[in-house]
């Protein structure tokens, strides 16, 4: 994270014994560790068992500043509320996406005929920093589930005057079974999952789409090499590959990989 880069933190606790939690000096220590640089700061209450902080019957609290901060990546804007993917390193971040660009425009001149899917798109970044590239000149979709990124793509695309983009908040597997107009007319798929990888379901819904190109961004390259399996099987190479390293002195990678039937 750049040293000029503002903060938003989350506080995720269980209710137990919470009339005890000081919410002000959590706040004052916070803001004395990390200064001006501190945007926004809350406090979330979750009883579940789950390994996710957000759920159905979470109650979450703003104990300081702003819900929504700003960030700028590859010279665009970027709001990132708090349930929002945004990359905690923007720098390297910044070679990432334009690798991933990079495969998805390899060789070939972009039109406005062709296709591309973002899919797990979180606030839009790619296909944002892609329509930059293209000059509008593109078809670019993006799909995320959390309704709070989606809305903040499509704020992000206006405030960055972007053209050629549409973002839907929708289970990605659902989408492309409720939208099967898209298959066979789709020329490249960006996909950048969680950690865990792509459902098998949800990787055969893809693969059915039959796009030309895949660029498959991943966090996680033994998920990656388990979903190769199932795009090698479909008729589909590697034919590139790059590594980027998001995480210093940890065993985390980041890869970008280029298919092509």
């Amino acid at each position: 994270i750049g040293s000029t880069s503002p903060l938003m933190c989350n506080l995720t606790t269980t209710s137990p014994n919470g009339d005890e939690f000081d919410a002000q000096a959590f706040v004052d220590l916070i803001r004395s560790l990390f200064g001006q640089r501190v945007a926004g700061i809350w406090h979330t209450l979750n009883d579940e068992t789950g390994d996710r902080n957000m759920s159905q019957n979470t109650d979450q609290r703003l104990l300081f500043g702003q819900g929504i901060i700003q960030d700028i990546l590859l010279d665009l804007e970027f709001d990132v509320s708090l349930q929002s993917f945004f990359q905690p390193n923007p720098s390297a971040a910044s070679l990432l996406y334009s690798k991933a660009v990079d495969y998805a425009l390899l060789n070939r001149t972009p039109n406005k005929e062709d296709v591309i899917m973002d899919l797990f798109c979180g606030t839009g970044t790619i296909g944002q920093i892609l329509a930059q590239r293209c000059g509008g000149t593109q078809n670019i979709i993006g799909v995320d589930i959390v309704d709070e990124a989606i809305e903040n793509a499509k704020q992000n695309a206006i405030k960055n005057k972007l053209e050629g983009l549409e973002f839907f908040a929708a289970d990605v597997g659902r989408f492309l079974k409720e939208f099967p107009q898209y298959q066979n007319k789709i020329h490249t798929i960006i996909l950048d999952p969680p950690r865990g990888g792509i459902a098998p379901k949800t990787l055969k819904r893809i693969i059915d789409l039959g796009a030309k190109r895949i660029v498959y961004v991943s966090c996680n390259p033994a998920t990656q090499a388990r979903d190769t399996i199932d795009l090698y099987q479909a008729g589909y190479q590697i034919k590139k590959l790059s590594m980027v390293d998001q995480f210093p002195h940890t065993a985390h990678i980041e890869t970008v990989a280029l298919f092509e039937k």
